[in-house]
């Protein structure tokens, strides 16, 4: 179900059941899965939902993909760019990764729980089934499944 006032830029393929509502916009190359919610006012660009996944209200999603079953808090960001020019790199057990993209903000694992008014930095993969409190900063890097971050 697409509500009037959503603006969608596509290409987009949205799956079954997925809800986009007032106020969404979705720009570039997206793909929604089954039984997901882009809510009021959340942006999402040149990103991919896994079935399950919602972000319900004052979100932006950009160049993210979200797994199965998550869901975003009002008012989550997940950043797309440095301040600083150059590419994004992920640091994954002390090591740094150059991902090659100017742009590239967040890979959650399945089953992740973000609180309300968080924002990952470029570069940040949150492993299955963690826990953000809301109102958090999350590092840039892998953080291992089931973690809680605060």
């Amino acid at each position: 179900m697409v509500e009037p006032g959503a603006l969608i830029k596509g290409p987009t393929l949205i799956g079954a059941n997925t809800e986009i509502r007032q106020g969404a916009y979705i720009r570039g190359k997206c793909v929604i899965g089954d039984g997901c919610v882009v809510g009021h006012t959340t942006e999402m660009k040149s990103s991919i939902m896994l079935n399950g996944a919602k972000a319900g209200h004052f979100a932006y999603i950009g160049d993210s993909i979200l797994g199965n079953g998550t869901n975003l808090g009002a008012g989550t960001k997940l950043a797309n760019l440095r301040i600083k020019p150059g590419t994004v790199r992920v640091k994954v057990e002390g090591v740094f990764i150059d991902s090659g993209l100017r742009k590239f903000g967040a890979v959650v694992g399945d089953g992740v729980e973000i609180g309300c008014n968080s924002v990952t930095n470029p570069g940040t993969l949150l492993g299955k089934s963690c826990m953000v409190f809301p109102l958090t900063l999350v590092p840039a890097g892998y953080h291992e499944p089931h973690s809680i971050i605060r």
